[in-house]
């Protein structure tokens, strides 16, 4: 790790980390450990339009510059860098490591411009922007990595079990999602979430289904279907294909997401962000994943569990599968239903 030794603690702080929402979400236990450190500091964050709603949830920083790198939005880009620059931030910290996050720290015009080494860059050129960089060696999941940077400002690095800053949500969505399941208040329920950004991290609706008809037969628990944009047609082949035990949620905002991820008693889903969402908010969880590391991207709590094909996959972190067959193909409806009896009895303190 390179560093500026004998540095003053920072009173202006720019986090920069664009998108996507689990990114963001695995990114936040850096702002509350920054908050906790230097609860006068000015906490601010630089992420991209399609991801600010998230920051309005997060008590801990105090201003956030939305950006888009869309050539239609380069005015609006000029007038938020001028902005950064007018700050006059102590310290940047990029922790999302692409050519386009660190071209956007070094303009903001801090005098540190903190990000990973080298080695852990996604895009090893946006090494070139940095003033200092920082080794975040022996980090296994992405939320240690995150939070190695910390060590730059001379600030300790916490420890799990990590602390997310989101606010309690005003929402109706849970009272609309208990009239949809048909149970009453106080009653649990799980939430199934299907959808994700890449094509093989997508477990098949009919298994989703299958799983949400087991969950009720076996435990009682009727299942409410989330969806995002573009999703609606994956949400209804699942509970189509859930033997009326499941229903389709009621469109959703992040704050929505927020709320029934704390009301719900168990959330089953791959890795994408309404799954990054529980995690942060402490719900029981059952994981499938593909191309991505549960190590990396997973839970956390030893009681969650995770399925997963990682191993065996050559396509690690890759957007689309280059085999015929997806890895996560091969996880099967018992072995999730395995999964979800372990995670349940855990809940009632009977896992063996």
């Amino acid at each position: 790790m390179t560093s500026q030794a004998g540095a003053p603690r920072p009173s202006r702080i720019l986090i920069v980390r664009l998108g996507s929402l689990g990114d963001i979400i695995h990114a936040l236990p850096v702002a509350q450990a920054l908050r906790d450190a230097l609860p006068g500091a000015r906490i601010d964050w630089m992420v991209g339009e399609r991801q600010c709603e998230i920051l309005d949830l997060v008590p801990v920083i105090d201003g956030r510059l939305v950006v888009s790198t869309a050539i239609r939005s380069w005015p609006r880009l000029v007038k938020t860098i001028a902005l950064a620059r007018r700050t006059e931030y102590d310290v940047t910290l990029d922790l999302q490591g692409l050519l386009k996050s660190a071209v956007l720290a070094r303009a903001s015009g801090a005098r540190r411009v903190i990000g990973f080494a080298r080695a852990y860059l996604r895009e090893p050129a946006a090494a070139a922007f940095y003033t200092e960089s920082s080794d975040p060696a022996g980090s296994t999941h992405v939320i240690e990595k995150n939070l190695s940077v910390l060590r730059s400002l001379d600030i300790a690095v916490p420890v799990r079990p990590f602390r997310f800053p989101l606010r309690d949500v005003s929402s109706t969505i849970v009272e609309q999602a208990r009239r949809a399941l048909r149970i009453s208040p106080g009653d649990p329920f799980a939430v199934i979430n299907g959808g994700g950004g890449w094509p093989n991290k997508r477990w098949p609706p009919d298994r989703f289904g299958a799983i949400a008809a087991a969950l009720c037969e076996k435990h009682g628990w009727r299942s409410l279907v989330l969806w995002g944009p573009g999703e609606e047609n994956l949400a209804q082949a699942i509970t189509a294909s859930a033997r009326g035990a499941a229903v389709m949620s009621p469109k959703t905002t992040v704050a929505d997401l927020v709320a029934l991820a704390r009301a719900a008693r168990l959330m089953i889903s791959g890795d994408t962000g309404p799954f990054h969402i529980a995690t942060a908010v402490g719900t029981p969880l059952v994981g499938i994943f593909g191309p991505t590391s549960p190590a990396r991207n997973g839970p956390w709590s030893a009681d969650d569990r995770s399925l997963s094909r990682f191993e065996r996959c050559i396509c690690h972190h890759e957007r689309r599968c280059r085999r015929d067959r997806a890895c996560i193909l091969d996880i099967s409806i018992e072995e999730v239903m395995n999964a979800i009896d372990r995670r349940v009895a855990a809940l009632s303190g009977d896992a063996q």
